[in-house]
C-alpha cells in the first residue's frame, strides 16, 4: 500500500493552499507511476485524519484533481486514479551521488552559437574589477527619476499607456528626443525618423538585420566594438577591417575597398572610437560621407557617449551633416544615466525606421511605456542636462587623477594617451608583459581583468585594452593603481 503519511509533506508557513500542496505532490506520484493507473485513493476522511488536516481541504484537492484530469471520481465507489494515464518512462541511473534531478542538461538539442562568448561571472564585492569606461550608478539621478515615475504612474488616465502600444516607442518620449536632438546635436528629423530602443545594443541588431545577409559586406575598424563585431558576423556577413589611427578609422582604405567590392556598410563610433577612444576627423567625416553618396552604402553611426567631452564641446555627429540619409544613427541614455535604464534611440530614414519597427515587434513588443514618459519628462525639464553637468566635473577629475597616477606609478609597464572625452583609456601593455600574465597575477590580488581578449577581435596581438575610470571615487582610484602595481611588480620579479 501507497505509504500516504510519510509521503505528503504540507507546509502552512507559505502563500500556497493545503490542497494545492496536496494535489500537486498526488500530481508527482501519479506522474511518476508510483501512484499506478487505476489506483484507488484513500476516502477523503481516513486521509484527512491521517494528515491532520481538514476533510474539506482532502475534498477541494480530489476535485482539483480531477478537475485537471488525473482522477475519476465515481459515486459510492471513491476516487481513482485515470486507467488511462501514460507511463512517464524514467531513466536509471547506475553510480554513486547520481543526482535525480538534472537541471544542468536536457534530453533535446539546440543550437549553440560559437560567436558569443561566455560572460566571466561577477566577483565579490571586495575585488576589483576593470570595467569597459561605464558610468557611477551611485551618481545616478534615481530620486529625481522615482519621484517622475511616481507622479505618472498615479496618474487617472495612465490606463491607456499601459497597454499594447507602438512598436516604435512612446509617442511623447519621441517628441520629445526629436526636439532634444535636434537641438543638441543638429540633427533635423522628425518622429517619424526615430525608433525608441532598448539601447544602442538593439539599434545595432536591428541594423545588422535590415542590412546585411550571408557575405554582405561592412566594414569596421581594425579594433571594434565587440558586440557589434559578434552581431553582424551572426547575420554571416563579411567583415573587412581597415587600420583606425590618431585620427579614427582610415576613411582612404575604406575608398579602396569600394573600388573593388560593394559594401552594404560602415560601421563607426566617430565621437570616440570603442575601443581605442579617438575622434574622427573632421576631413574624414566628410570623405566617409562623400564616399556613402557615390557608392550608395549605409554608415551606421554609434554615437555611446556623446555627452562625455572635457576638452571641448561634444562634436556634432556625421548624421548633422547627412542630407541623404544614408547615416543610420544610433544612442542611449544608458551610459549616461544608468545601464538598468534602457532607453536609446535608432535614427534613419522613415522607411528605415518603419521596417525597423516591425522586426523590434518580434523581439520586444514594446517598450516600458511609464519609464519612457518618465524620460520624456526627465529629458523636458532639464534634469538630463543639469545630470550631464554635475557628472562631467566628477569624470574629468576622476580622467585626471587616473592617468596621472598610471603616468607616475606605472609608467615603465604601459604607456596611453589621456582620452579628450569618455568614460576609458586605451592602455597599451609593453612588449615583455601580456594581459594572460596580469590577469593570472590578480587572481592573487583579489583583482579581475574581465573580458580583455574582445579588445582584439582581428588577433592583432595589439597588446592593449580599455581601462574604464568613471565608475570609481578617488580613493578607489588608488585602491586600483596600488593593486596594478602590486600585480606588476609580482610579474617583474618572476621574469628575473
Amino acid at each position: 500500500m501507497f505509504p500516504y503519511k510519510t509521503s505528503f509533506v504540507l507546509k502552512k508557513n507559505t502563500n500556497q493552499s493545503l490542497y494545492l500542496q496536496l494535489a500537486n505532490q498526488f500530481i508527482f506520484y501519479i506522474s511518476e507511476g508510483k501512484l499506478s493507473n487505476g489506483t484507488k485513493l484513500l476516502g477523503t476522511r481516513t486521509l484527512s485524519d491521517l494528515l491532520g488536516v481538514h476533510r474539506k481541504t482532502v475534498v477541494t484537492c480530489y476535485e482539483e484533481l480531477e478537475e485537471q484530469g488525473w482522477v475519476i471520481s465515481v459515486p459510492k465507489k471513491g476516487t481513482f486514479v485515470k486507467d488511462d494515464l501514460p507511463i512517464l518512462n524514467q531513466q536509471e541511473f547506475i553510480g554513486l551521488n547520481k543526482e535525480k534531478n538534472n537541471n544542468i542538461s536536457s534530453d533535446y538539442t539546440f543550437y549553440k552559437d560559437s560567436l558569443l562568448p561566455e560572460k566571466e561571472p561577477l566577483k565579490s564585492e571586495d575585488w576589483i574589477r576593470i570595467n569597459d569606461g561605464v558610468s557611477d550608478t551611485r551618481l545616478a539621478p534615481t530620486v529625481e527619476i522615482g519621484r517622475i515615475y511616481r507622479r505618472i504612474s498615479s496618474r487617472k488616465n495612465i490606463f491607456k499607456d499601459i497597454s499594447y502600444g507602438s512598436t516604435y516607442g512612446n509617442e511623447r518620449l519621441r517628441e520629445v528626443l526629436v526636439e532634444y536632438l535636434n537641438s543638441s546635436r543638429g540633427l533635423k528629423i522628425t518622429k517619424d525618423n526615430l525608433l525608441i530602443t532598448r539601447g544602442s545594443q538593439m539599434g545595432i541588431w536591428l541594423s545588422a538585420q535590415l542590412l546585411l545577409k550571408k557575405e554582405d559586406i561592412i566594414v569596421v575598424g581594425m579594433t571594434n566594438y565587440s558586440s557589434a563585431d559578434i552581431t553582424f558576423k551572426q547575420t554571416q556577413a563579411t567583415l573587412k577591417r581597415v587600420a583606425v589611427d590618431s585620427e579614427g578609422i582610415v576613411v582612404s582604405e575604406i575608398e579602396e575597398i569600394c573600388k573593388s567590392s560593394v559594401i552594404k556598410a560602415v560601421y563607426i563610433t566617430s565621437h570616440h572610437h570603442h575601443p581605442t577612444t579617438v575622434t574622427l576627423s573632421a576631413e574624414r567625416r566628410l570623405h566617409l560621407l562623400n564616399l556613402a553618396r557615390k557608392y550608395r552604402f549605409a554608415i551606421v553611426e554609434d554615437d555611446y557617449d556623446y555627452d562625455f567631452n572635457y576638452n571641448h564641446a561634444p562634436i556634432l555627429p556625421l548624421a548633422s551633416h547627412d542630407d541623404r540619409k544614408n547615416v543610420i544613427y544610433i544612442g542611449s541614455v544608458c551610459k549616461t544615466v544608468a545601464p538598468v535604464f534602457r532607453i536609446g534611440y535608432l535614427i534613419a530614414s522613415e522607411a528605415f525606421v518603419k521596417e525597423a519597427s516591425k522586426h523590434r515587434g518580434y523581439v520586444d513588443r514594446q517598450g516600458d511605456a511609464i519609464l519612457e514618459l518618465t524620460f520624456a519628462e526627465f529629458i523636458k525639464s532639464g534634469d538630463l542636462d543639469r545630470h550631464i553637468r554635475k557628472i562631467l566635473k566628477i569624470y574629468k577629475e576622476r580622467r585626471d587623477l587616473f592617468c596621472s597616477l598610471l603616468k607616475s606609478q606605472l609608467s615603465k609597464y604601459l604607456e596611453f594617451n589621456v582620452p579628450k572625452g569618455g568614460m576609458a583609456i586605451w592602455v597599451k601593455l609593453n612588449s615583455e608583459y601580456t594581459w594572460e600574465e596580469v590577469k593570472a597575477e590578480g587572481l592573487n590580488h583579489n583583482f579581475s581583468l574581465g573580458e580583455w581578449e574582445r579588445y582584439d577581435m582581428a588577433n592583432k596581438r595589439h597588446n592593449a585594452i580599455r581601462m574604464g575610470f568613471a565608475s570609481y571615487t578617488n580613493e578607489e582610484i588608488y585602491q586600483l593603481i596600488e593593486k596594478l602595481g602590486g600585480i606588476f611588480s609580482n610579474l617583474e620579479r618572476s621574469k628575473k
